[in-house]
């Protein structure tokens, strides 16, 4: 069944949107810092949100003068997520009703994001939800990663539509701003971490995957 409103496709971003996995960031950031006597604070969560695992890293190094390496930290991130996965992940409210719509509509998904594709093959094969999209795109598909646009021009482009027909779904500021400087119809959809975030550009600001603007922007009942 062809889909009546002019957005063909829809892209989700993964982290915070899809998955409670942001607030699981958090808590491993703060165990990562608190091994070395510094803390995880609400300025250093804003800058590294949607980022590339590298560049968060990176900005967690220089913020706080670490002597350790990028390398050496997302080794040791590695280590501590693998049994906060095992314990505390999820899916976030009306993803699994918002995937099924889609399909009962016949309008493609794709997942856009800034993680790095090991951890995204982990998550999504834990609630096998990997063969229900189309293609993911993770931080190595792209030069360069939220804010900058390129990721979901590249979305655009591997579906065969004009950024404008396709509709993005994002948690963060980052994100968001990826999405609005690619053209796309971008909607916010903050969790805990992101209520204050700026969403300046999105078609509008949803409460959950549930809302029922999200539903309407597609021609969906």
């Amino acid at each position: 069944m062809p889909c009546p409103s002019p957005l063909k496709a829809v892209v989700f971003d993964l982290d915070g949107l899809m998955f409670n996995t942001e607030e699981l960031y958090q808590w491993v950031g703060a165990e990562l810092l608190g091994r070395r006597g510094k803390v995880f604070d609400a300025p250093l969560l804003e800058a590294i949100m949607g980022r590339p695992p590298a560049i968060s890293l990176q900005i967690m190094i220089d913020r706080h003068g670490l002597a350790d390496t990028v390398a050496e930290l997302a080794a040791e991130s590695e280590q501590i997520f693998g049994p906060v996965l095992d314990e505390r992940l999820d899916l976030m409210p009306g993803l699994a009703d918002l995937l099924a719509a889609l399909e009962a509509a016949g309008i493609p998904k794709a997942i856009a994001t800034s993680s790095g594709p090991r951890f995204v093959t982990n998550v999504l094969g834990r609630f096998a939800l990997r063969p229900r999209f189309e293609f993911v795109l993770a931080c190595d598909d792209v030069t360069d990663g939220k804010p900058h646009p390129e990721i979901y021009l590249a979305a655009a482009e591997r579906f065969g539509i004009a950024p404008r027909e396709m509709l993005v779904l994002e948690d963060s500021q980052n994100g968001c701003r990826a999405a609005v400087a690619a053209g796309a119809f971008a909607v916010a959809v903050p969790g805990g971490h992101s209520q204050a975030h700026d969403f300046t550009g999105t078609q509008f600001v949803a409460n959950t995957l549930a809302d029922s603007r999200i539903r309407a922007a597609l021609g969906l009942a």
